[in-house]
């Protein structure tokens, strides 16, 4: 989505920013500031300063700043298309001008959103007060769910009768055949009729706060246990994640999110106080829930049940995740046990517990390279291989790491396979020289082989793509040198147009949202840009801090300086040839400027 500056003036213009962040942060008045403790670090003395008049906030102690649409970004962990949005939506302003086309869509999800907060009020009140929802209330208590949970996450019952939510949709005003697209209700010989009946109701919210789909847990025996909503306008499974609304926050005070299966693991983490867990809607994660998740954190945590279902799911997810840019360690729970049944037996502090010793490396998390050998191990045990076989293939494992760790995990690897270290070390020689091998969907690439950018994928890191990375994560960087690096310098035709759009916009450019919403109406560029991002965040293109992107962007400009010169002596020697060879006299000119880069190539 593309924002007009028009839009976003008047979004500014109609939201208090005094009332706005006084409704999250306690403040009080001094002079023409409202100050208080600043929510984006810890602090005991005042430092976080809004000013109502200029329609800013500063914080004096950690330099957190801008204007209300940075505020919502920073503090509820949004990108900048979302922000807006959310403001937008508060203000009572469309976000751009459409057509009736593009009208007719955005009506009919609105009108689909209002029929899923119809149905989702309908469950919860069925649950908390009918006698209808006896039967639901008593499962609750029976599984430990607590009444504030049910509150939280806004849980319901679907009574079990053909036409108990198609009555109140009718009694609401919702048609029901938008009903039946927002997946509620399907339609038979004789009308309309409920679509979930008897189960628990679990409702997903967009990170914006619409209900945009439901889980039905049966209760009681019977096939399928849950009903999920399928495609729908508003819903595209694989592309959300259950709770990261709630858990976006806690992400950010805790530095991880924890991420489980099923809907009731995730709401039990919650109750016993792991409010950064999420869960992902699906046996296996995908790319586009491995994107949301970035938004949030750069560190995730999987802990999905032990069973063999599992642990193909834990496997596939770590692939995606982890080409992504995202630093994955697995905790694995005893045989038997899911997040679920290990908070309700043993608590949710233990659990805490468990998570907290993760920085302190004395946990059984374990880091996800170990997961995957451990897994291919297996495999490799299972087969009937020889064993210069089995060192070739765990030396392609080992090298997808940092080269500093391959002989701490060939040291690792080779006594549960039965062969030397030193068999492991000579089968590098067996692979490919210089091929670089990293992660990508569920395999092994050879980047060095590709030779192009493919969208949703970097295939080498050449400087273009560490520029760009750099421009990503820290778009102020863009003012600072852009004027220095000009488009031309790109040679891969597509890099050059996203980066030209960047430096054309730089100065609108505070944070990674702000680069992505220029490319929001574009899959390709977006997939691109978040391969690119992610790559700054791996071990491909790795910048620990901002002096270490200048200190690149500087050894870059030098380079170029250094090429432009070495390009302008090869043009000068060849015209004093020319005119040696003609016989013609060689401009004083044109051989001082030889002689100066000459000096300055032989320097070098």
């Amino acid at each position: 989505m593309r924002i007009d500056d028009g839009v976003k003036r008047d979004i500014l213009a109609r939201t208090d920013i005094g009332e706005y962040i006084g409704a999250v942060v306690s403040l009080r008045k001094r002079g023409n500031d409202l100050v208080g403790l600043c929510p984006f670090h810890g602090e005991k003395t005042p430092s976080f300063h809004v000013h109502p008049d200029r329609g800013f906030f500063k914080c004096f102690g950690c330099d957190a700043a801008g204007d209300v649409i940075r505020f919502v970004q920073l503090h509820d962990n949004l990108g900048f298309v979302d922000a807006m949005r959310m403001l937008a939506k508060r203000a009572g302003i469309q976000l751009e001008d459409e057509d009736p086309a593009t009208a007719r869509v955005r009506s009919e999800k609105e009108a689909i959103y209002h029929a899923n907060d119809v149905a989702a009020k309908f469950f919860h009140r069925v649950l908390t007060h009918d006698p209808e929802g006896e039967i639901a209330r008593r499962y609750c208590a029976d599984r430990g769910i607590s009444s504030e949970s049910i509150t939280q996450f806004k849980l319901g019952y679907a009574p079990d009768r053909w036409d108990g939510l198609t009555t109140e949709l009718q009694r609401e005003g919702v048609d029901l055949g938008l009903a039946e697209k927002a997946g509620l209700v399907k339609k038979g010989q004789r009308g309309f009729y409920d679509f979930y009946r008897g189960r628990l109701m679990i409702p997903t919210h967009a990170i914006t706060g619409e209900v945009i789909a439901f889980g039905g847990r049966l209760i009681g025996e019977g096939e399928p246990k849950y009903l999920n909503t399928t495609t729908t306008p508003v819903y595209t499974k694989g592309r959300f994640l259950y709770a990261l609304g709630v858990a976006r926050r806690a992400a950010q005070r805790e530095g991880n999110i924890v991420i489980v299966e099923g809907y009731l693991d995730c709401v039990a983490l919650h109750q016993g106080g792991v409010t950064n867990a999420v869960a992902s809607l699906g046996t296996a994660f995908t790319a586009d829930q491995a994107r949301e998740l970035r938004k949030a954190t750069d560190n995730v945590v999987l802990c999905f049940d032990g069973d063999a279902a599992g642990q193909a799911a834990t496997s596939k997810s770590v692939d995606l995740l982890v080409a992504e840019g995202l630093a994955v360690k697995i905790l694995p729970l005893p045989t038997g046990e899911d997040p679920d049944s290990f908070v309700h037996s043993k608590g949710g502090d233990l659990f805490k517990e468990r998570l907290s010793k993760i920085e302190r490396r004395d946990t059984d998390a374990i880091p996800w390279i170990q997961f995957k050998i451990d897994r291919r191990i297996g495999e490799i045990r299972a087969g009937f291989k020889s064993r210069a076989q089995i060192a070739r293939e765990a030396e392609v494992l080992v090298r997808t790491l940092p080269r500093a760790e391959w002989d701490h995990w060939r040291t690792y690897a080779a006594p549960q396979l039965g062969v030397d270290v030193e068999d492991l070390r000579k089968a590098r020689l067996q692979i490919t020289d210089g091929a670089r091998l990293e992660y990508g969907e569920g395999q092994l690439i050879d980047v060095r082989r590709s030779d192009k950018i493919r969208p949703g994928s970097v295939a080498s890191p050449s400087w273009e793509t560490a520029c760009l990375a750099i421009f990503v994560s820290e778009p102020v960087l863009v003012g600072e040198y852009g004027s220095r690096i000009a488009p031309e310098r790109f040679g891969e035709p597509s890099l050059r147009r996203i980066y030209a759009r960047i430096r054309d916009q730089a100065h609108a450019l505070v944070q990674p949202g702000d680069v992505f919403a220029l490319f929001s109406d574009d899959g390709d560029v977006s997939a691109t840009l978040a391969s690119i991002a992610g790559a700054e965040r791996s071990r491909i293109i790795q910048f620990a801090d901002t002096e270490a992107r200048r200190a690149y962007l500087d050894r870059t400009i030098e380079r170029f300086a250094a090429d432009d010169r070495q390009r302008r002596f090869r043009e000068l020697d060849a015209q004093m040839t020319a005119l040696f060879e003609a016989g013609e006299p060689v401009p004083a000119e044109l051989r001082e400027e030889h002689s100066a880069l000459h000096a300055a190539r032989t320097k070098g």
